[in-house]
């Protein structure tokens, strides 16, 4: 007896549920990222066997860069406004409503307090050329501006950061040690050194940290 063929039939698979699935995830993605402004100077940083990650939140970060130039900056925005204001207090200036706007969107500041005012007027192009040259936060003796920052800093947000430093690994150790003993001189004998970490050949992508 000779055999039944059977009629084979088209398989039919509806992407519509899926192709609207991606849609949601693609608008979720776009109203629920943040871009981070960039940092005011890269720094490559030194690498470590650290496994700890960097806290991911309620930073308070020094960055050192190969020239040891010093940049300062918190990681939330309100208390950056708070900061501004208790540092213009500090020093005997006024920032306007939009200048604290603008700096509210800084990730760190590079410069002179007594030009910030001018710095923050500027157009985010002429920022990227100023902070070429800028000398960075003042670290000396007569003039230490980062001893001011951080102690603002830490009645803003009663003391409530976690402390980071991000050094080049180039970075003078003279600048490193102004650096650290200014933070020892407000008993902030605790932070977090960012490093590269060794696996990962890619500079600044893999951050870990060492507490010293």
């Amino acid at each position: 007896m000779g055999k039944i063929a059977v009629k084979r039939k088209s398989t039919f698979i509806d992407m519509t549920p899926m192709v609207d699935l991606a849609f949601l995830l693609i608008t979720f993605f776009m109203l629920t990222i943040k871009f981070v402004p960039p940092e005011s100077v890269e720094v490559s940083m030194p690498s470590s066997i650290a496994t700890t990650a960097q806290p991911p939140k309620n930073l308070m970060t020094i960055i050192i860069s190969q020239e040891g130039r010093v940049f300062f900056g918190v990681s939330n925005p309100d208390d950056r406004v708070n900061i501004l204001r208790r540092m213009g207090k500090e020093y005997g200036y006024t920032f306007t409503a939009e200048q604290e706007n603008q700096f509210r969107l800084l990730n760190d500041v590079g410069v002179d307090i007594k030009t910030l005012g001018q710095f923050l007027d500027l157009s985010p192009e002429k920022r990227k050329e100023v902070l070429k040259t800028t000398t960075g936060v003042p670290i000396d003796s007569t003039n230490n501006q980062l001893d001011k920052w951080v102690i603002q800093s830490r009645f803003a947000t009663n003391d409530g950061l976690s402390l980071v430093i991000k050094a080049d690994q180039k970075t003078p150790y003279t600048v490193i040690r102004e650096v650290v003993n200014t933070l020892k001189k407000q008993k902030l004998n605790r932070f977090n050194l960012i490093t590269m970490q060794e696996a990962d050949p890619r500079p600044g992508r893999v951050e870990t940290n060492e507490k010293k």
